[in-house]
């Protein structure tokens, strides 16, 4: 096993000073000449692209008051271990009539002001024949896609893993774009048990950086997600040493790659201790932690810092959000929720058509908590007994 202090002891990661600076340096519109200081010849390298208003446009509407993301981007197989807990086969068609439930859901737009969809998704169309997207789109919802291949082992690391998928980026992202898509999705993890080894954290940053430029080349806003689990039993104190580790890398190579940062979102993990620690934390304790951690990381060129809810119970993510946005943040501090939304939507529903109209109320009012939490006027009265159940899964993959 390797120790923790692999992380530390590494060179490539000592950058926080870097990160101080940053912020002013590429904060000049997308198509500027940046030269970059401090080299022995100055180097100017021009980052243009003809979506750069397009890319801020579309970031500052996902990251509007009040509205968050649905993430609903799980691969077939993912969708079929949820759609099995409820005793249906994984068939296309289950699998339709689940996401047509969510897209369709009445007045969702509200709460939610961006879907991220797989790519079966973004090309389907609901049971009722009408294109996903465009149901999304007639709900003010900006549809997203996720792009990313999955995680592999990462030879030559303490069991970790990398995420593939850079390999023909270029071309897809630009037939998304052409179907609708208009932000993008990129999820990498970082292991606290496993070290994480200075490798990791650097193939997990550098691949990023080039999936968001890449992106962004594309007409994408991407979405910037270096997923520290929650497995361990490490305490808060841990999870925030990795964390601003992780982010100084990270903004490391987005500015190195030329990444416009107006036109990019965020979706971290909250700070919180692992998922076996014997230590809890209450929401103002992860709140602290956490935006401790966006104001020593995260500049404010940044439109949306939108976090996962990494198997929380609905309720305990909901209240961490709430926590997090008592007072003014220099970024919109939303979430980016899965089954924080869809746990009790799924179960309501099980795959029952005459369940559909109390699944679809059922999402809405986990919508609308966490869009309450997200304005900091969200209270926790009347949850439900389901709401308050757990969701982690050791090692959880999708």
């Amino acid at each position: 096993m390797a120790s923790t202090s692999l992380l530390k002891a590494s060179p490539v990661l000592d950058k926080s000073e870097w990160v101080k600076g940053q912020s002013v340096l590429f904060r000049q519109p997308f198509s500027a000449s940046v030269v970059l200081p401090n080299r022995a010849t100055s180097l100017t390298v021009r980052a243009a692209s003809s979506y750069a208003d397009e890319l801020v446009k579309t970031a500052k509407t996902i990251a509007s008051p009040g509205r968050g993301i649905l993430a609903m981007d799980e691969s077939n197989a993912t969708c079929g271990k949820r759609l099995d807990s409820i005793g249906l086969e994984n068939t296309e068609a289950n699998r339709q009539a689940y996401r047509t439930l969510l897209v369709s859901a009445p007045g969702l737009g509200q709460y939610i002001s961006g879907a991220i969809l797989f790519e079966e998704t973004l090309y389907q169309s609901t049971t009722e024949g009408k294109k996903m997207v465009d149901v999304l789109v007639e709900q003010n919802i900006v549809p997203g896609i996720k792009v990313d291949k999955g995680l592999v082992p990462l030879v030559g690391s303490n069991n970790e893993s990398w995420c593939q998928g850079l390999d023909g980026l270029s071309s897809r992202t630009a037939a998304y774009y052409q179907q609708g898509a208009r932000f993008a999705k990129w999820r990498t993890v970082v292991s606290i048990p496993n070290g994480p080894s200075a490798l990791a954290v650097k193939e997990a940053a550098w691949g990023l950086a080039r999936y968001a430029a890449i992106s962004q080349d594309s007409g994408l806003v991407p979405i910037v997600e270096p997923e520290i689990l929650l497995d361990g039993e490490h305490d808060i104190d841990r999870t925030y040493e990795v964390a601003e580790k992780v982010w100084a890398e990270v903004f490391f190579y987005l500015a190195q790659n030329n990444v416009m940062f107006e036109g990019i979102l965020l979706k971290p993990s909250m700070v919180t201790p692992g998922a076996e620690s014997k230590d809890r934390a209450t929401p103002e304790q992860v709140a602290s932690y956490t935006l401790k951690l966006l104001r020593n990381r995260i500049p404010p060129a940044v439109p949306g810092i939108m976090f996962l809810s990494g198997g929380q119970s609905e309720l305990e993510a909901t209240l961490n959000l709430n926590a997090m946005n008592q007072a003014p943040n220099p970024w919109h501090v939303s979430f980016s929720y899965a089954r924080a939304l869809q746990n009790t939507c799924l179960k309501t529903w099980g795959g029952r058509a005459e369940n559909v109209n109390a699944a679809q109320t059922t999402l809405l009012a986990r919508a609308k908590a966490n869009s309450l939490a997200q304005l900091g006027k969200y209270t926790g009265e009347g949850e439900s007994e389901e709401a308050k159940e757990g969701m982690f899964v050791k090692g959880y993959t999708y």
